[in-house]
């Protein structure tokens, strides 16, 4: 065994043994694709990719505490952007690969180092390479006010469905993606927040709307309301459950559909095209924005039948696979921590935690995360009335609040009681 010396520091336990197997299993397969970089995988190409490796940086930090091969990965990535402003898609390595949708997930991967570490210098030097690579795809957008075709390889997800090339999504290459097109806005809305923070409230400015305008185009083109869901392409002839992901994180439907409806939809509507494990990170996200966290723990089916067929480390995609062992489907762990037991930071720089818990059909949840100033400790029980009692405790210096059906108790350092 070599791996980097990550430490696990945080941990998660509950009533269901399941997710404890989740845990240990997950947090192996973490740790076999991290050694001098964060890598795809132990045994093949063994190279740092972006989109693995946004995943990867979240779950080490969540469970170790230690961001350094994250800051390592951002700078490292930073180095291989090209020319003409996106990065390459993979790096170090010796032959230039480009997924331009995956140098968005770089610039993602900053707005989640900034929230996380108190790191202003480093986050500011990242800016001028952000705002590059925003600019490449801006320059991208056609008169429809989406995104025309965009060149090379545009990876979104392993997803074998009608449209779908070798990853690329329907109307990639073509044109007017709505994947692609809302992964921008998406990208758009995260770097906005780091900019504003830094005093650029112009360009800050400026990206939003440029954001609100390609939602409303996708939604003017895309949107088939006889289904209730936003198509690949304007032709509506291909439906996913990653358009309207993409489109419920970005707040793309009208605040007239029903959101929880649309979970619904893209939860049990299996004509869509599906999310393969790596692209469940996003689906899980979107539970939590629209209020169904609570469908999470029911959601890991895939990684219960993992470790059903022997598996001891998570797999690249569902059988057949060729990797058995790929750290982006080790994104459970940071979900146990961030969204069951709901664990979050305030504020850049994690000066301050929300903590909102989703027990889903738990009934007990103890958690631990380490924090620079020492663990956050999350230990509480829900009877059958969604009662909710315990005990938060926090480390020195930070202080917070708890959220709990939309009840708020602030947080102070040291043991917090909870009863409600």
């Amino acid at each position: 065994f070599t791996a980097y010396p990550f430490e696990e520091k945080a941990s998660f336990d509950s009533d269901n043994i399941q997710l404890k197997d989740i845990w240990k299993v997950g947090w192996r397969t973490q740790r076999l694709c991290a050694n001098e970089t964060f890598f795809d995988c132990p045994y093949y190409e063994q190279l740092q990719y972006i989109g693995d490796t946004r995943i990867q940086a979240l779950v080490s930090t969540y469970v170790s505490g230690d961001s350094r091969l994250t800051r390592n990965a951002i700078a490292t990535l930073h180095e291989s952007q090209l020319p003409w402003g996106i990065t390459q898609s993979r790096f170090p390595c010796h032959q230039i690969q480009i997924i331009p949708t995956f140098s968005l997930v770089w610039v993602t991967m900053v707005y989640d180092y900034w929230m996380l570490n108190d790191d202003s210098v480093f986050v500011k030097s990242m800016i001028p390479g952000m705002m590059e690579t925003l600019n490449w795809f801006k320059n991208r957008l056609d008169t429809s006010g989406m995104l025309g075709p965009v060149e090379w390889w545009n990876f979104v997800d392993w997803v074998q469905s009608k449209g779908w090339d070798n990853g690329n999504p329907p109307a990639a290459h073509t044109g007017n993606s709505a994947i692609l097109s809302l992964q921008y806005v998406y990208t758009l809305e995260k770097a906005s927040d780091v900019f504003e923070a830094y005093g650029m409230k112009d360009a800050a400015a400026a990206y939003r709307s440029l954001a609100n305008k390609i939602k409303k185009a996708v939604l003017e083109k895309c949107y088939d309301s006889n289904r209730g869901l936003i198509a690949d392409s304007p032709e509506k002839n291909t439906f996913s459950q990653h358009a309207n992901i993409l489109a419920v994180l970005t707040h793309t439907f009208p605040e007239t559909v029903n959101k929880a409806a649309v979970i619904h939809t893209i939860l049990n509507d299996k004509d869509l095209a599906q999310c393969t494990l790596y692209f469940k990170f996003y689906l899980f996200e979107a539970l939590e924005k629209v209020g169904q966290a609570d469908k999470f723990i029911s959601a890991l089916t895939p990684w219960k039948e993992m470790i059903a067929n022997g598996l001891t480390t998570f797999a690249e995609t569902p059988d057949p696979t060729r990797s058995d062992c790929h750290a982006w489907s080790a994104s459970p762990l940071y979900y146990f921590l961030s969204l069951v037991s709901g664990i979050k930071p305030a504020s850049p720089g994690f000066k301050s935690v929300k903590i909102e818990p989703h027990f889903g059909n738990l009934k007990n949840i103890d958690a631990t995360m380490p924090h620079k100033h020492g663990p956050i400790r999350v230990k509480l029980k829900k009877d059958e009335k969604n009662r909710i009692s315990g005990e938060i405790t926090l480390p020195p210096d930070l202080k917070g609040i708890f959220i709990w059906k939309g009840n708020q108790i602030q947080l102070f350092e040291g043991k917090n009681k909870i009863d409600l």
